[in-house]
């Protein structure tokens, strides 16, 4: 009788790639084009008006194609670098770096309203299948609906490899059936950790001492209540879905109202199939509860008075136009907004090679240089139909860059590879979905900042994800890291085609 192996193998994941538009060498659609037009007016020159005319429009033209092509390890070129910083210049010679709110701001009726996407967003409540309240964020400039569900993941402290596993399997088949959701644009998924306020402990302790125990284990817990949130820290968990106004390409667009009647009979069968990928019990968030943690991610030290608030028994009453920051100031690689300093990064690039589960245990796991951190991993999943023609096209690029040219260079045969791997595990019945990261660091003093720069920029580098600074565009990053699930390629003005084509 053979013998089985029972021995336990990690699995390690990867394969994550970007798909790109066919053209020569390393230039995309739009880069050929420039160079075919260039060699072709080139020509035209040398006939018409002679060899000097000629050299100086093949000149441009290889000017213009060097720019577009030689890019750093982030994939900016230097248009693109160029781009952002002209950018910044203009928002700060007009002053839209700078929000001011409040009876002495220019918001209306002078409200603390949120700055930048978030402005004209509109927060409702209403109750789902089982009857619980759940907050729904109304993005009208894209016409957008977002559900946040608050999450109690277990960790995988004690936990079985096995069950971690299993775990991440059901993950990714929770990501691949959000793909047949009607409706649905995106999805996130938020980590905060902060310091612990210590009221809660205290509340629960003091609710449970018996009066008749020895003064001896009063005293203990009652050090206990004292000593233990000094350097301790909470870890809160979010997962949003946003929801589009039309149910498909060019159908009418619904009200509020009917897309609360349509998520509510979903979400209890959304939240239950969340449970069984690590993320605890997922419960729709209130608007109230939604209401707090945006207004402590602008003003962290009012989580003591809310945290307070709640142990006495009389929770803050807050609505949305009353989280917004009093006065924010976008610089070029940094954000102030009332009593805190934040840095927002972007991720630029998956981990190359082959990753385990725990890849990112440390940069979401809390820093004592780190007063507030977040991490938001970004999901826009697509419908299967979509997918089987975005993998397909990716293929048949990949193979026109190998036969383009005589020799294909080792990473062009990589990257078929590659996109024939992605092709033959989509045609299995895998999900495919566009994902990103968006990591903010907050410290209340200005001093700590480059501490909490360092802390993050280290433990990226233990995660194997590239992460930019995103200079020039701190405030919407940090509007991007909450859970308020803003779709950032809807709010960009070039189309997405244009930029895969670059």
């Amino acid at each position: 009788m053979a013998a089985i192996n029972t021995e336990y193998k990690e699995p390690s994941y990867g394969n994550w790639r970007v798909p790109r538009s066919a053209g020569l060498g390393d230039l995309g659609a739009i880069g050929t084009g420039i160079v075919m037009a260039g060699l072709l007016l080139g020509i035209i020159s040398f006939a018409i008006w002679g060899l000097f005319v000629g050299l100086g429009v093949l000149a441009v033209a290889g000017l213009s194609t060097l720019l577009l092509t030689v890019k750093d390890k982030h994939g900016q070129s230097v248009v693109d670098r160029f781009a952002t910083r002209m950018n910044f210049r203009l928002a700060r010679f007009s002053g839209a770096n700078l929000y001011r709110s409040g009876p002495l701001g220019v918001t209306e009726l002078g409200m603390y309203q949120l700055p930048g996407l978030a402005a004209k967003s509109r927060l409702y409540e209403f109750n789902d299948s089982y009857n619980r309240p759940f907050a729904m964020l109304h993005v009208p400039t894209t016409s957008h609906f977002t559900v946040i569900f608050s999450t109690e993941p277990d960790g995988a402290s004690l936990v079985d490899p096995e069950q971690v596993d299993a775990w991440v399997a059901n993950w990714g088949g929770w990501l691949a059936g959000l793909g047949d959701e009607a409706g649905l644009e995106a999805a996130a998924v938020t980590v905060e950790t902060a310091p612990d306020s210590g009221y809660r402990l205290r509340n629960e302790v003091e609710m449970n001492i018996d009066e008749n125990a020895p003064e001896a284990a009063k005293a203990i817990l009652r050090e206990v209540i004292r000593t233990y949130p000094e350097g301790s820290a909470t870890v809160r968990a979010w997962v949003s879905l946003t929801f589009n106004a039309s149910l498909r390409a060019g159908s009418r667009k619904r009200e509020p109202e009917d897309v609360a009647r349509d998520v509510a009979s979903r979400i209890p069968g959304l939240g239950a199939r969340l449970q069984s990928t690590g993320a605890g019990i997922a419960r729709p968030m209130s608007a109230q509860e939604l209401c707090e943690v945006v207004r402590i991610a602008y003003d962290p030290p009012a989580a003591l008075i809310i945290d307070e608030a709640h142990a006495a028994g009389s929770p803050v009453a807050l609505t949305w136009g009353e989280v917004g920051p009093t006065a924010t100031q976008a610089g070029w690689d940094d954000y102030r907004h009332d009593s805190a300093f934040s840095v927002s990064w972007t991720m630029t690039g998956a981990p190359r090679g082959s990753v385990n589960s725990s890849v990112l245990s440390r940069l979401l796991a809390p820093h004592g240089d780190v007063d507030r951190k977040r991490v938001s991993l970004l999901y826009r999943p697509m419908d299967s139909a979509r997918a089987a023609a975005v993998v397909e096209r990716d293929q048949n690029n990949a193979n026109v860059r190998i036969t383009s040219g005589n020799r294909p260079s080792a990473r062009a045969l990589v990257d078929a590879r590659s996109a024939a791997q992605t092709a033959q595990e989509e045609a299995q019945g895998a999900g495919l979905v566009n994902f990103g990261m968006v990591v903010t660091a907050t410290v209340t003093d200005a001093t700590r900042l480059p501490d909490a720069v360092a802390a993050i920029e280290q433990t990226s580098g233990t995660a194997r994800v590239l992460l930019r600074r995103a200079y020039g565009s701190q405030d919407t990053a940090f509007a991007a890291s909450l859970p308020l699930g803003l779709v950032l390629p809807k709010h960009i003005l070039l189309p997405s085609e244009i930029r895969e084509a670059l």
